[in-house]
């Protein structure tokens, strides 16, 4: 049975505003949450970018929702063993309804502290590398590992779980999807592929979950929506992997300018009309995804909030007879 989760945004929202979108998004019915885990917004339109560590910590106090990063890069600006400490303590503070979402980064985050930005292979590699420490540090011994990436020496995580966090591996391409067959505990991306569902549960991930996030821009002026959407988030309609090769939101205000609004109008769901918001959720549910994260674009988040608590999430498929 499909799930329908929040995608709280990072990279638009201060840390009282996620908070306070949490409490929102449980009051609408949705029964779970993503947060973004950014050191830079993608552009300056957007303008935020907090710690997310920290706002988990204050979601953990306002809210009964699970919650996950979606995504967090343990491999270059947060060393694995850093990642594993802070991804326990969440779990901790959350009850156990805490997932760790990973991914191998975006040089955006990541090449901040001068260090050179791997190819997507090496970056793969250093992944997998990454996921291996932290799940020796979760079963709460102390771990000394000399691998080809990273060095950990007599560390041990005194606050822990009952149970290890689970890790999830977000992946956008068939050697990432893979991947996280093979070694993740679930699988995330961001678009309705029914085939990375099933290359996933093929190489490994069987009946483990698979996640996705969706954007959307709900208003009552569907060209304004647009025009908030494309202000916003351009960068949906960068191809191929030139988002995880610029490095400053600068790169990404430069390359966007060849973005028009029609593209954007394709690419995210745009307006109030609750056919179609049904319709774009639904879609998930239809290719195999268990939850599917709903992302609303700018400062309107009551009236989204309203719009699918009355009109979309009663209506979608496992919801209408109130579950």
């Amino acid at each position: 049975m499909t799930e329908y989760g929040y995608f709280l945004s990072s990279e638009e929202h201060g840390p009282d505003e996620l908070v306070e979108q949490a409490r929102m998004a449980e009051q609408a019915g949705f029964t779970g949450l993503w947060i973004s885990d950014h050191y830079h917004p993608w552009n300056a339109a957007q303008g935020r970018s907090p710690f997310v560590w920290s706002v988990i910590g204050a979601l953990s106090q306002a809210t009964s929702l699970p919650v996950q990063t979606a995504v967090t890069c343990p491999t270059m600006r947060m060393h694995p063993a850093v990642t594993a400490q802070a991804a326990a303590t969440c779990a901790v503070q959350l009850g156990g309804r805490f997932r760790l979402g990973v991914g191998s980064g975006l040089a955006l985050d990541e090449h901040i502290l001068g260090d050179p930005w791997p190819q997507a292979a090496v970056r793969l590699e250093m992944l997998q590398e990454a996921v291996h420490v932290m799940r020796l540090l979760f079963e709460g011994g102390e771990v000394s590992h000399h691998g080809k990436h990273y060095t950990v020496e007599n560390a041990r995580l005194h606050t822990v779980p009952d149970d290890p966090v689970p890790i999830d591996i977000s992946a956008f391409g068939p050697a990432a999807t893979e991947l996280a067959g093979r070694i993740g505990d679930g699988f995330i991306t961001m678009a309705p592929d029914g085939e990375a569902v099933d290359r996933f549960r093929r190489s490994g991930g069987g009946v483990k979950p698979a996640q996705a996030g969706l954007r959307v821009c709900w208003g009552p002026d569907r060209d304004e929506a647009v025009r908030t959407a494309h202000r916003l988030w351009a960068v949906e309609r960068l191809p191929g992997e030139l988002p995880q090769l610029l490095p400053t939101p600068h790169h990404f205000e430069q390359a966007c300018e060849l973005v028009t609004m029609d593209q954007v109008a394709d690419a995210v769901l745009c307006g109030d009309d609750a056919e179609a918001h049904i319709e774009a959720v639904a879609a998930y549910a239809d290719a195999g995804f268990d939850t599917v994260y709903v992302h609303q674009i700018g400062p309107d988040q009551q009236g989204f909030f309203d719009f699918y608590r009355t009109k979309v999430l009663p209506r979608l498929p496992g919801r209408a007879e109130g579950t």
